[in-house]
């Protein structure tokens, strides 16, 4: 597996004098064997027009958060990391590469959750060259086996998880996004780790039900907050009641049998728990009547 080695240059700027130096001497052949008709110099004047015209092929330029792979005849030599004007064997070839980071977002999949719900599932990626060699060499088009790679783990992620919790504690696509992000990520790097890139982040961008089961399961998990809401209200009515009573029965306002405790014990659940306004009935007899 080959490995990044970082290479510096000459300065491309003292090349760049040099040159210009060797154009002009060459003009200066070219002149000069025209007035004395010197053969020695229209071969000087020729072999200096060809030196310039090879040793310009090796300027390089190289931008902030770029490298430059150099490669002489077909063995890697090295990667140009530093930014500015270099200068290196004009034979090498040299591919521009981008450190910069970068992000996609994938399609939206069609996949199946843990339970086997068919559900709609999106994610973006945050991600950056770090191996110049690795991301040429040891991959086909890395930028393409990022994208499939990514869509790959955000595949098997979604299978290995419920859409929504049905148990405490239990993760979920939808109620514990910050782990599966996490999860998501480190699934993401060990694929891509062979490619010299690193993930930086990888968060879901999308996910809801397949259109299919949508509004089964929206009644679904409406019912399911009725219900908690139902409970919470039931435990709240019967601890007002508890309290009631406690308090009736601690100040003696009125003793009550076991019977009309029922009654009224029924009769504040009713008002406590229900969905609607009770409407008040006033005895004007007496109770045990």
């Amino acid at each position: 597996m080959l490995r990044e080695q970082e290479i510096k240059g000459l300065t491309g700027w003292l090349m760049l004098v040099v040159l210009v130096g060797l154009l002009a001497f060459s003009i200066y052949m070219l002149v000069s064997s025209i007035d004395v008709r010197d053969a020695l110099r229209i071969i000087l004047w020729l072999v200096a027009i060809v030196v310039f015209v090879v040793c310009l092929f090796g300027l390089t330029i190289v931008n902030p958060n770029e490298a430059r792979v150099v490669q002489l005849f077909g063995k890697y030599k090295g990667s140009l990391k530093g930014q500015g004007l270099w200068w290196v064997n004009p034979l090498t070839v040299r591919r521009k590469l981008s450190l910069r980071v970068r992000n996609f977002e994938s399609s939206k999949l069609k996949v199946n959750d843990q339970d086997g719900n068919p559900i709609e599932i999106a994610a973006v990626v945050v991600w950056r060259v770090v191996d110049t060699a690795e991301a040429v060499f040891e991959v086909d088009d890395y930028e393409h086996f990022v994208h499939v790679q990514s869509e790959a783990a955000v595949r098997n992620l979604a299978t290995s998880y419920p859409y929504d919790a049905h148990t405490e504690g239990q993760l979920s696509l939808r109620m514990s996004s910050g782990e599966i992000a996490h999860k998501l990520r480190d699934e993401i790097q060990e694929r891509l780790s062979k490619a010299g890139v690193e993930v930086i982040e990888a968060r879901i961008s999308h996910l809801a039900y397949a259109p299919e089961i949508a509004s089964a399961m929206l009644r679904r998990q409406q019912a399911s907050a009725i219900i908690a809401a139902r409970q919470k209200i039931v435990e709240g009515a019967v601890g007002m009641v508890e309290m009631a009573l406690e308090l009736l029965n601690s100040k003696q306002v009125v003793q009550l049998d076991e019977e009309r405790k029922a009654a009224m014990v029924s009769n504040l659940l009713v008002v406590l728990c229900s969905d609607r306004d009770a409407q008040p009935v006033v005895n004007t007899g007496t109770l045990y009547q």
